[in-house]
């Protein structure tokens, strides 16, 4: 009965093809009524699970929000059409290009926005420089997903924490940091050396690997490095660094000539840019990356200046909740500040100003124009509310189960059937969950208590299994079907999810496994 909940909701996304909006209220339902008649739990008890699961999502989804209405204020002012076309003159050599376009910027965009934003402006952008249309979407699958567990500025980490009971600060916070960030590392070498040869095989591949070593030893090195001083940032300021190394690459004498595989399968050779009939913005690139430096200086200033993050730290506001116990006397203690939110150093502080002040730059320019203000809203606010029913529907069905008990009895039969073996499997259930919810941040929510029993209940490592979850979920954002959808909508391609996915398990099915391996060698034998 334990299992139900996660039985129906799979059903419905995989089998019946619901999305997670559809499908959550039917798995929360669900869960509900396990809860009361099975496992003896008051109303009591629900509704004050049920008003922590609303309180943690609504502070998950002002980030959703304000990473949106971040990308809306861009996309308006025509910043990413100015991107490509400036991106294009400074990296002659084509395979660079490429890995600039679908892998480094889409890191970028990842570290600072996510939710599928840099799958939805990558795929026009590397259509827009030759890639053909299937291969557009599936590049920036594979680019954005190292950065999917500390991107945002760290919500799918925290996430986790959080889940999983991990008291920021704590040794164990940052031994989990650390093994997801080591897991995330093998997968980013993977990714990179699998985009190049899409592009064009062992001679992309030869030709690219320099470039990708020094891309990995940023990106993946970097995490790994900044994991154990601030999650917040540990995506954001190497996937910063990155996209300048990248620029600085196309001035080597190994990338700074013009290159390219004649025959490449990724490349439309038969493509010709279409001028667009509307006038495009008298901004160099420098300006359309404004909103973005704003980012970069808020971010780096608040979490790094301690004065500053100290006092605007101290505002800070919870709820209270009462003790609750089920029947079977499993108990819930109070708490009289749950999940307290600090407001001006929370992500979504920095997403907001910088997309304010960015806004009003682009309007003083004349780049936006009359009603793009509104747009900006309306859009940014029409494409939260579907993650929004979701979030909120699995937040809350993950608060129940965990409250009521049910977490722990599902673990403790895995464990039982299972046994040492499941250390294997870990990695996917947090791909499953992913695939499952579109998000490796909802993942983590669903299955991060649930990773962290059953390891306890093991008696294995717990930091190494809840990093081969947030990993696999990293992972699994390349094979989300609501991502893939956001990236074959703006690619013009719908329909055309069956192909795109194909191609990309024979990459992330295989990546998992070795991650699971490599785990039960390190912690279960």
């Amino acid at each position: 009965m334990a299992f139900l909940p996660i039985i129906v909701l799979l059903f419905l996304l995989i089998k019946c093809g619901w999305g997670a909006t559809e499908a959550a209220p039917v798995g929360l339902l669900i869960t509900i009524l396990t809860g009361i008649f099975v496992y003896k739990a008051d109303i009591t008890l629900i509704a004050a699970e049920s008003a922590k699961g609303i309180w943690n999502a609504l502070i998950i989804l002002l980030i959703v929000w304000t990473a949106i209405l971040m990308y809306q204020v861009g996309d308006e002012a025509k910043a990413f059409l100015v991107i490509r076309n400036g991106m294009r003159k400074l990296l002659p050599n084509e395979l660079l290009l490429v890995l600039a376009m679908g892998w480094i910027f889409e890191s970028f965009l990842q570290g600072i926005t996510g939710f599928g934003v840099p799958v939805a402006v990558g795929a026009p952008l590397l259509i827009g420089i030759g890639v053909a249309p299937v291969w557009a979407v599936i590049i920036p699958l594979f680019g954005q997903a190292w950065g999917n567990t500390f991107g945002t500025l760290g919500a799918a980490w925290d996430s986790l924490a959080m889940s999983a009971n991990l008291a920021v600060g704590s040794p164990e916070y940052f031994q989990t940091a650390f093994w997801t960030a080591a897991f995330i590392w093998l997968w980013n070498v993977i990714a990179g050396v699998a985009m190049c040869w899409f592009y064009g095989k062992g001679k992309a591949v030869k030709k690219g690997l320099p470039a990708v070593i020094i891309m990995c030893l940023i990106q993946g090195g970097g995490e790994l490095l900044l994991s154990q001083i601030n999650t917040t940032i540990s995506c954001f300021v190497p996937a910063c660094i990155s996209l300048i190394v990248v620029l600085l690459l196309g001035r080597t004498k190994l990338y700074r000539d013009e290159w390219r595989v004649d025959n490449s399968p990724i490349m439309n050779r038969d493509f010709t840019e279409q001028k667009s009939e509307e006038k495009l913005p008298d901004m160099n690139l420098v300006q359309a990356f404004v909103p973005y430096f704003l980012l970069s200086a808020i971010t780096l200033i608040v979490l790094v200046v301690k004065p500053i993050n100290s006092l605007l730290g101290q505002i800070s506001f919870g709820f209270a909740f009462p003790e609750t116990s089920t029947g079977y006397g499993y108990v819930n203690q109070a708490v009289e500040s749950f999940s307290p939110l600090t407001p001006f150093t929370h992500a979504s502080m920095f997403l907001f100003v910088s997309a304010i002040i960015g806004l009003i730059y682009y309007k003083k320019h004349g780049w936006i124009k009359a009603g793009g203000v509104k747009r900006v809203f309306v859009k940014s606010i029409s494409m939260t509310m579907p993650s929004g029913i979701a979030v909120i529907g699995l937040v809350i069905m993950s608060k129940i189960m965990d409250g009521t008990g049910q977490t722990v009895v599902l673990a403790n039969g895995i464990a039982d059937v299972l046994g040492n073996i499941y250390v294997i499997l870990a990695p996917f259930v947090g791909l499953l969950g992913t695939f499952m919810t579109g998000s490796n941040m909802s993942s983590n929510i669903l299955f991060g208590g649930f990773q962290m029993t059953t390891a306890n209940l093991l008696n294995v490592n717990a930091a190494g299994i809840l990093g081969a979850q947030s990993a696999g979920g990293a992972i699994g954002s390349a094979v989300s079907p609501s991502k893939i959808i956001l990236g074959t909508t703006t690619a013009n391609i719908l329909g055309s999810e069956g192909e795109v996915l194909k191609r990309i398990i024979a990459i992330t099915v295989p990546a998992t496994i070795l991650i699971g391996v490599i785990l039960f060698v390190l912690v279960a034998i």
